[in-house]
C-alpha cells in the first residue's frame, strides 16, 4: 500500500508542477481549449501508467512535452481523417489563452511553425533539444524558426519585427 501512495504522491507533485505547461503545449498545438484539457489529462494518464525513470527534472519536463505533441498530433491526425461538424458555433469565438497580437499570429501558422516557436520562445528550449523532442534535425528547427519568424513579421508588421533573431 505504501508504494501505491508513493506514485500518488509523485503524480500529484508532477501534476503541481507541469500541468500549466503541458495545457500550454497542448493549447498551441490544438488552438482548442477543451481539446488541450483532455490532452493534458492523457498525458498525466500515460505518466501514471508508464511510470518512467527520469535521469533529471529537465528529463521529465522533456519527455512530458515529447508526449503532449505526440498526442497532438495522434488527435490532429485523426480530426483530419474524420471531419466532423463544431456542436457548438460559441466555441469559435472564445478568445486564446493570453490573447494578443503576438499570440493570434502564432496561433494562426501551420502546426511545423506553430510548435517550434512555442517551444523555443514559449518553454526557452534551444534548437538541439527542439530537434531531439520533435524527432527532428537541430538545422530543420532553425529552418523551420527562420520560417515562422517570416510569417510572423508578414502578420504583424514591422512593429514586431525580431532584431535579435
Amino acid at each position: 500500500m505504501q508504494a501505491a501512495k508513493d506514485i500518488g504522491i509523485y503524480i500529484s507533485s508532477v501534476v503541481d508542477k507541469y500541468s500549466d505547461m503541458v495545457y500550454r503545449a497542448a493549447y498551441h498545438a490544438l488552438c482548442d481549449r477543451h481539446y488541450a484539457e483532455d490532452i493534458t489529462q492523457e498525458v498525466f494518464l500515460k505518466l501514471m501508467q508508464t511510470l518512467p525513470d527520469f535521469e533529471s527534472d529537465e528529463h521529465e519536463k522533456a519527455w512530458l512535452l515529447r508526449v503532449t505533441l505526440n498526442m497532438c498530433k495522434s488527435y490532429n491526425r485523426k480530426v483530419y481523417s474524420h471531419p466532423t461538424e463544431e456542436l457548438d458555433e460559441t466555441l469559435a469565438d472564445q478568445k486564446p489563452v493570453g490573447s494578443g497580437p503576438v499570440t493570434e499570429a502564432v496561433m494562426s501558422l501551420p502546426d511545423k511553425y506553430r510548435n517550434v516557436v512555442y517551444l523555443h520562445y514559449f518553454e526557452g528550449y534551444k534548437l538541439n533539444e527542439i530537434g531531439e523532442m520533435l524527432g527532428i534535425n537541430q538545422n530543420t528547427v532553425a529552418s523551420l524558426l527562420m520560417r515562422a519568424r517570416k510569417k510572423l513579421k508578414e502578420i504583424l508588421g514591422e512593429e514586431f519585427d525580431d532584431e535579435n533573431n
